[in-house]
């Protein structure tokens, strides 16, 4: 963190094909060593199989991040020498950052063939509130709900 000025955040294009940010975030945080093309290749893909399921792909994926993105967090502060997991409400920017990787993170742990199946598949999961990442999700809040109790130290 800069001490003096904030860091300006910097402004993503939106994707060549559906023109949606979410979609380029996506896309961004699952290239791997600047392969963006093999990037877009899954994730397209994915939203491909999901139109071949006979739904809208758009709609699913919009439905599958909203039910991703967490109310709650736990953020850790050191007070008299014990450390304390402090329940914080969450940041819309970071709602959304921390929804995509626990996607990711969900789609990468699951065990079929190809990425583009296990995308597919995590994003269904997902909208019908199933999933790795709807799982880190409810333990997260799990975790805050425990801790209310030290809430009021909150800073």
């Amino acid at each position: 963190m800069p001490r003096k000025k904030r860091s300006v955040k910097r402004e993503i294009k939106a994707d060549s094909k559906y023109n949606s940010m979410i979609i380029a975030k996506l896309i961004n945080c699952i290239m791997y060593q600047g392969r963006k093309s093999a990037a877009e290749s899954i994730v397209y893909g994915a939203l491909d199989f999901i139109d071949k399921k006979g739904k809208n792909s758009m709609d699913v994926f919009k439905t599958a991040i909203e039910n991703i993105k967490p109310i709650m967090e736990l953020k850790s502060r050191r007070i008299g020498g014990a450390n304390y997991q402090i329940p914080v409400e969450v940041n819309t920017d970071r709602r959304q950052s921390l929804a995509i990787r626990w996607l990711i993170n969900a789609t990468r742990e699951r065990k079929e063939k190809s990425m583009i199946e296990r995308l597919a598949l995590e994003l269904l999961a997902a909208e019908q509130n199933q999933g790795g990442a709807i799982k880190k999700k409810e333990d997260t809040h799990k975790m805050a709900e425990a801790n209310k109790a030290f809430a009021h130290y909150r800073w």
